[in-house]
């Protein structure tokens, strides 16, 4: 038995890839001594794979900033405006990821979308007609290389040609089947080249072939790889899959002359049937992905023993490794310090998980693996349950009805009502929610929560952000205001750290994108609200002004999809129980006069299933319900505001219409407001925020810029339900570049409502 991984995390154990990227930003340090620190962590990555016995290492995984920016810019997919700023490689690289405002000129960002079903988000190629595409770059050959010198003999990885062509954005009048033999030769080139240094596989990224595909799809697939492996010369192809099964196209794969299939047979429900179905080839390798690469639960090692025995049956050669990238988990239990023993024994993030392939290949290996003594600790360790159940919580779960579900009046009655109650002017103007998280809040919550700062001292602290933040609003000239979120590290972190049932890691960061870590919760037990989370805050920032100030809360679906789920109850009972403890928030706002409360659902797309046919039964039915329990109790004259971000929601908008939120605002800048027109097109019924601006860049649109966006929203939407926002929080800005682009959007604002009332 051989073992291999997709793919590993590249911001360092201590976020080593963060920080000097920042400081690269900064101008603190120069490219070499960025390059320096990721040429440390890479090898770092590598050394850890090797001393656990992998047998296949990826290199070519780690990036400065995504991994399908990296693709697109190694085919030389850099669009004119990046180029045209005359920018070194790096800077143009970063310019693409964030946007450039600077003496050289003025661009945005790239357009960002969840990679799949995760919370990780990629950069969404753009290829143009005036595009040469061929190898521009050289960075999976530098590492390939470096690797060798340092002993260690990888498999490199990309994007592969199939999914890169699926997420790219077309900006001309051609398509992929107008480009397919440019990307042929450009793929066929890489090879070649690799098989000239010596390398022995490449893995090619192929998880686009777990979604729907059309018989198009199919043939385009065919049509591309079928000429790229005919040039392939002594480098063998791994086409590698992952988040699902590949049930359109499982035939199809199997007649392309890959050498190596990488199926996953965690979240794929219907890859061992395929197998059994229609067999595997005995000439190719089957890489068969059995440990979760998404959770941090311990593998049960009977289970996946007899998985891969049922495996076995039908494929000669076959590799074990986890179900997808280990992207997706943190580096290691071993920094986890703080946690008592009897949690973080349950507990398998990266390094972990590269052991626990270690002990199933020599347990694989064994004539006997049930007397191997790593197997009997494995048993021991996951017999019984975790935790006791909290009855009352789970008989509040039990005893909800319909019409828990179900707000009344229906939403046009409610619209008049609360136009009435809150008397807003015309194209309202407001903000997500949280404000800079600048460096003297971020130091006083760590002194904090090291006892270094009594509690008192903090509260004050904490108070005053919020009344110099409410006054700044005010002086601006925001409609809607908020309290800042200064005392929260995260959304739901915060309110995982106040509710019953969480489990928090010290240093438990994920990449989301680019130097964005988060540190997802970990829910261990049954949830419950033991007490108010938010109404101090919100309650004082709304004695500060006769303006509306909004709660701010973050939704059930979200809490569960970025958290790190238990795995012994339905995804639909966990949504339930957290929907019910924010649902006593929200009614404890309500009551404390908080006439509008927004209940965040970044992360409603992001676990929708990758096949439709899946949506309603496996997600939908319960996802949707979960944030209406939420909110179905509250009077007619309070208004509930959602947020979504960054994701597609163009063939969803009719059930995220179902959700039946008075006000929902979205990303929407940095797709340069495709969604503006889905929403036009659709009749789409609730009040709408389209994001006017992008915060994930550090460029501050002018207010021309802002107000050409917000007239094509009034010519999309109309006036009447149309709100003014940014894309999402502000808590990664810089203040400075915060109050500007704000105050630009309402002067915007201001000037588009002066001409419709003019």
């Amino acid at each position: 038995m051989r073992t291999s991984v997709i793919g590993y995390p590249r911001i360092g154990a201590a976020r080593e890839l963060k920080f000097a990227v920042e400081k690269y930003f900064r101008g603190e340090i120069g490219a070499g001594e960025l390059r320096r620190t990721a040429a440390e962590l890479r090898s770092a990555h590598w050394r850890a794979q090797q001393a656990c016995g992998i047998n296949f290492i990826p290199s070519g995984d780690f990036s400065f900033y995504d991994h399908v920016l990296d693709t697109a810019v190694l085919f030389n997919l850099v669009p004119e405006r990046y180029r045209a700023l005359g920018l070194d490689e790096l800077e143009t690289y970063f310019a693409m990821a964030r946007g450039y405002q600077g003496p050289r000129g003025d661009v945005k960002a790239l357009a960002m979308r969840k990679w799949f079903n995760t919370n990780y988000h990629y950069l969404v190629p753009e290829i143009e007609d005036s595009a040469e595409i061929r190898i521009a770059g050289s960075k999976i050959f530098d590492e390939y290389e470096e690797a060798r010198r340092l002993g260690i003999e990888t498999r490199p990885a990309l994007v592969g040609a199939f999914t890169l062509l699926k997420l790219a954005r077309f900006t001309g009048r051609k398509r992929a089947e107008h480009i397919a033999d440019d990307i042929v030769r450009a793929y066929r080139d890489v090879l070649a080249r690799l098989g000239e240094m010596g390398a022995r596989w490449i893995q090619f990224d192929e998880p686009s072939l777990v979604t729907d595909l059309t018989p198009e799809d199919i043939r385009l697939l065919a049509e591309l790889y079928r000429p790229i492996l005919s040039g392939k010369h002594s480098v063998k192809v791994l086409v590698q899959t992952y988040f699902g099964d590949v049930r359109d196209c499982y035939d199809v794969l199997l007649s392309l002359p890959f050498d190596g299939i990488g199926l996953d047979f965690v979240e794929g429900v219907q890859s061992l049937v395929l197998l059994q179905k229609h067999g595997f080839p005995e000439n190719k390798t089957l890489f068969a992905g059995v440990v979760s690469g998404r959770n941090i639960w311990r593998n049960r090692y009977a289970d996946t023993l007899r998985t891969v025995r049922e495996i076995r049956r039908y494929a000669r050669d076959v590799v074990i490794g986890p179900s997808c990238s280990l992207l997706h988990v943190p580096y290691s239990v071993k920094h986890e310090t703080r946690l008592p023993q009897d949690y973080t024994r349950h507990f398998a993030f990266a390094e972990e998980k590269l052991r626990e392939l270690a002990e199933l290949k020599r347990l694989l290996d064994s004539p006997n693996p049930t007397k191997e003594e790593a197997y009997k600790r494995n048993e021991a360790l996951l017999a019984g349950p975790r935790c006791k159940p909290d009855e009352a919580v789970r008989a509040r779960v039990a005893a909800l009805t319909e019409r828990d579900f179900t707000r009344l009046p229906a939403l046009p009655e409610r619209e008049a009502i609360q136009r009435n109650n809150l008397k807003l002017p015309p194209l309202p103007t407001t903000t997500i929610g949280s404000f800079p998280q600048t460096p003297d809040v971020r130091a006083i919550r760590a002194a904090y929560r090291k006892g270094e700062v009594p509690e008192e001292a903090y509260r004050r602290f904490i108070f005053d952000k919020i009344a110099d933040c409410v006054r700044r609003q005010e002086e601006i000239g925001l409609d809607v205001l908020v309290h800042g979120e200064f005392e929260r590290s995260d959304m739901v972190e915060y309110f995982g750290e106040c509710l019953d049932g969480f489990v928090f890691t010290t240093n438990g960061w994920v990449q989301s994108y680019g130097t964005r870590c988060v540190k997802p919760p970990i829910i261990w037990g049954d949830v419950r609200r033991s007490r108010p989370i938010t109404v101090e805050h919100a309650v004082f920032a709304d004695g500060l002004t006769d303006r509306p100030v909004k709660g701010m809360l973050t939704g059930p679906v979200t809490m569960l999809n970025w958290s790190f789920p238990r795995e012994d109850l339905p995804p639909k009972e966990i949504a339930f129980q957290i929907a019910l403890a924010i649902r006593d928030e929200v009614l404890d706002l309500e009551a404390h006069g908080i006439d509008i409360i927004q209940i965040d659902e970044a992360a409603l797309r992001e676990k929708l299933p990758l096949r439709r046919s899946d949506w309603h039964a496996q997600y939908l039915s319960w996802a949707i319900p979960a944030f209406r329990l939420v909110h179905s109790g509250v009077r007619s004259e309070t208004q509930i505001h959602t947020h979504m971000c960054y994701s597609r929601f163009e063939d969803m908008i009719r059930e995220i219409e179902a959700m039946d939120a008075d006000v929902i605002s979205f990303e929407a800048s940095r797709s340069d407001l495709e969604l503006v027109e889905t929403l036009r097109a659709s009749g789409f019924r609730p009040g709408a925020g389209p994001g006017v601006y992008d915060i994930h860049s550090p460029r501050i649109p002018d207010v021309e810029e802002l107000k050409a966006a917000i007239r094509k929203m009034v010519r999309a939407i109309g006036p009447a339900r149309l709100w003014i926002n940014p894309d999402c929080g502000l808590k990664t800005r810089g203040e400075d570049e915060t109050w500007a682009s704000l105050r630009h959007m309402v002067q915007a604002a201001a000037e588009v409502r002066a001409e419709l009332e003019g």
